[in-house]
């Protein structure tokens, strides 16, 4: 029983060890300035979009209404909206993603609303709870400095 026990008390002592170790570099300030839960993530919304219904050919209603996708893609941005978009390459069921700086399904459908592409049914939107890095809102400071071109 005896052998037993300290058995035991090394795997307890082991697992709590190997567990969690604390970040010397920690930041709180920086952290609660992300809304950083304590292992530096924050949840936000992911969105798969996907072609829509409408199948209307006409280059100048196309072209109108992605400039308009385009222009809302922008101010979602830069009002802190929105952390990432891009399209998905050489894809027939994906034509891009989003991820929303919301942390519920009913706050991204409210953003989604205000984009031509998705009302006009262009584009179709899939969404899904995502926990990631607190810092990813960080990258678009970044991704200013090294653009030639912005659309």
């Amino acid at each position: 029983m005896t052998k037993f026990i300290i058995l035991l008390s090394l795997i307890i002592i082991n697992t709590s060890l190997m567990a969690q170790t604390i970040n010397q570099n920690y930041d709180s300030a920086l952290a609660k300035s992300f809304n950083a839960d304590d292992y530096g993530m924050k949840k936000y919304v992911l969105v798969m979009l996907k072609p829509g219904s409408n199948n209307t050919t006409d280059k100048t209603i196309i072209d109108s209404i992605f400039g308009g996708h385009m222009k809302n893609i922008n101010r979602l941005a830069e009002n802190g909206s929105l952390i990432v978009a891009g399209p998905i390459m050489k894809s027939e069921k994906y034509r891009g993603i989003f991820i929303l700086n919301v942390e519920t399904i009913d706050e991204a459908k409210t953003l989604l609303e205000t984009d031509p592409a998705i009302s006009e049914k262009f584009l179709e939107a899939d969404l899904y709870q995502w926990y990631g890095s607190a810092a990813l809102k960080d990258y678009l400071k970044t991704h200013k400095l090294i653009e030639k071109y912005s659309f």
